[in-house]
């Protein structure tokens, strides 16, 4: 081994319906595809929307000799996060409360859309989030940050958002891992291929620009353009 003193690791936040898993297997596969030594485990949540769920891989970024293999951790650790994958907007804001995003470390990767939570819409009048303040704080908090709609490009390209994410993952150059190698482990995981390279491509074409920007809530607009009494 050269000056490599720690593994990478990267948390993914999804929501039930989104793929999670399969893209924690499509990173996994694309590390030992590089014959890096890897490790991955899920956390299934309960009752926030369609179910949040958590994808948690640590990859040593380099080949072993001997195929020895380091000590990975099976859960993140506050601060050590070097890659977090936020699929909705609350979800990346939950990661940061939690301290798993930090200004000298992490590289979020995250959709700037929303699925409203249960205490959201039990709200009295509008209870929804303040999605500006959100995205500032996840862009002022990260040391690097990819944010766009993923969910809006999904839709636009017959895709699962998990593919537009893995796209902008590979974009961020956040990983040692080439986009032919995900796309390999896109092809090898042999679900809905054409769909998820069509994501996957779109995906990494925007995390190459940088981003673009917070999601546009249109409903939400239309709502504070009317007055109490059109309502």
């Amino acid at each position: 081994m050269t000056g490599v003193t720690r593994p990478l690791t990267v948390l993914i936040a999804a929501l039930g319906g989104e793929g999670g898993g399969v893209l924690m297997n499509w990173i996994v596969n694309a590390a030992i595809a590089k014959g890096f030594p890897v490790q991955a485990t899920s956390i299934p949540g309960v009752a926030q929307r369609t179910g949040a769920t958590t994808y948690y891989v640590e990859l040593w970024p380099e080949k072993t000799p001997n195929d020895a293999r380091p000590i990975f951790s099976l859960s993140p650790a506050i601060g050590e996060v070097d890659v977090m994958i936020a699929t909705e907007l609350a979800e990346g804001s939950r990661a940061l409360s939690a301290g798993y995003i930090t200004p000298d470390r992490t590289t979020l990767i995250g959709s700037t859309h929303r699925v409203y939570l249960t205490v959201e819409k039990m709200g009295m009048g509008d209870g929804r989030l303040d999605e500006k303040k959100l995205y500032s704080a996840l862009k002022k908090n990260a040391q690097q940050a990819v944010m766009f709609d993923a969910a809006d490009i999904a839709q636009r390209k017959g895709a699962i958002i998990n593919a537009v994410m893995l796209g902008a993952l590979a974009g961020s150059g956040a990983l040692p891992l080439e986009p032919d190698v995900f796309t390999s482990a896109i092809k090898k995981e042999g679900k809905a291929v054409k769909a998820n390279l069509a994501g996957f491509s779109a995906g990494l074409e925007v995390a190459k620009s940088g981003g673009a920007g917070l999601a546009v809530d249109t409903a939400k607009q239309n709502i504070s353009n009317q007055t109490e009494q059109e309502l």
